[in-house]
């Protein structure tokens, strides 16, 4: 999933961006969890994903003062995987779609699974989701696809198999 960001992603807002695999964000793009000022809290995932992406330091300031954040600082920060122009976000997002959809779906589905359960997993346990993961796309028509492409010189026809 890719979120394209314009404008303010406040509150829900930029917990619903922070569901994403991958933030795009245009340079005008705000992002807060302001929730404290009306005496509430992040509560849609906030707290526990803001702290992943962007620390303890930067999460705690954001959601402790609820003020927010521009773009700039959230792309220096991890919160946003790219930057752009406000005219080029949903350009940039749908390409980068596009890229992602001409790769080997089980790869991107391997690659996806292992980074989300391996991000709160001790490193050991997190390794070895990745070397389960490796042995079974090396057992994939996909891997061999790739291979054989790869050694053609042309673009790999990949069938999620």
């Amino acid at each position: 999933m890719i979120a394209a960001v314009c404008g303010y992603a406040y509150g829900g807002g930029c917990e619903l961006a922070m569901h994403a695999d991958i933030i795009i964000a245009g340079r005008s793009a705000r992002f807060s969890q302001p929730e404290i000022r009306i005496g509430i809290m992040p509560g849609i995932g906030g707290t526990q994903r803001l702290v992943r992406a962007i620390g303890k330091a930067k999460a705690m300031q954001m959601a402790l003062t609820g003020k927010p954040i521009r773009a700039e600082q959230a792309y220096l920060a991890g919160l946003v995987s790219e930057l752009v122009d406000d005219t080029q976000v949903q350009e940039v997002a749908l390409e980068q779609a596009r890229l992602i959809a001409e790769m080997p779906p089980l790869a991107a589905e391997q690659i996806k699974e292992v980074i989300l359960a391996g991000m709160d997993s001790p490193l050991e346990a997190a390794l070895a989701l990745e070397r389960k993961a490796n042995a079974l796309l090396f057992a994939s028509q996909d891997q061999k696809e790739g291979m054989q492409a790869f050694i053609e010189k042309r673009p790999a026809r990949f069938t999620g198999s």
